[in-house]
């Protein structure tokens, strides 16, 4: 279910009235915000999609696919991202299929600011929109290693 959209022409915003299972995790990353920002942006699928599997445009509305392959089967992602603020916030829908998200339209709300030393970056990810805890909790599970997994790439300089 969606929010009536918007004056502003944007499209509606997620409403999970029946989807009320959220988590939220934090991490700091050796790169820093920018280049963080950057990898969930516009280098997708060089950390986490099939090469060649994404279509994605870093723009608020635009819908975005890509595939993933794990214990040999591929699995189909969409969304569209909700809000970006460049080194600082990536806000996106984030659903797939049966053990994923069980085709539930979630949101994926990536919050960034920097550790001070003027590289590394504070992760703040909320994963929100869940039907029930047990699609929850598979997420809640993955995303420490897909944002471990994140830094190793970056750490090796995309």
């Amino acid at each position: 279910m969606t929010t009536q959209s918007p004056e502003s022409g944007r499209l509606p915003r997620p409403d999970p009235q029946d989807q009320d299972h959220a988590f939220t995790i934090e991490r700091d990353m050796k790169a820093s915000a920018d280049r963080t920002y950057q990898a969930w942006t516009e280098r997708f699928d060089l950390w986490f999609a099939q090469p060649g599997s994404v279509a994605m445009r870093a723009e608020v509305d635009e819908p975005f696919f890509f595939a993933t392959e794990f214990e040999g089967k591929r699995h189909a992602h969409y969304g569209r991202f909700l809000e970006l603020r460049r080194a600082a916030l990536v806000e996106l829908t984030w659903m797939t299929g049966r053990l994923g998200t069980n085709g539930a339209e979630t949101v994926v709300r990536l919050e960034l600011t920097g550790t001070g030393t003027g590289t590394g970056a504070r992760v703040r990810l909320t994963h929100s929109g869940f039907y029930d805890e047990a699609d929850a909790e598979r997420h809640r599970e993955a995303w420490p290693r897909v944002l471990d997994h994140l830094d190793e790439r970056l750490a090796a300089d995309l």
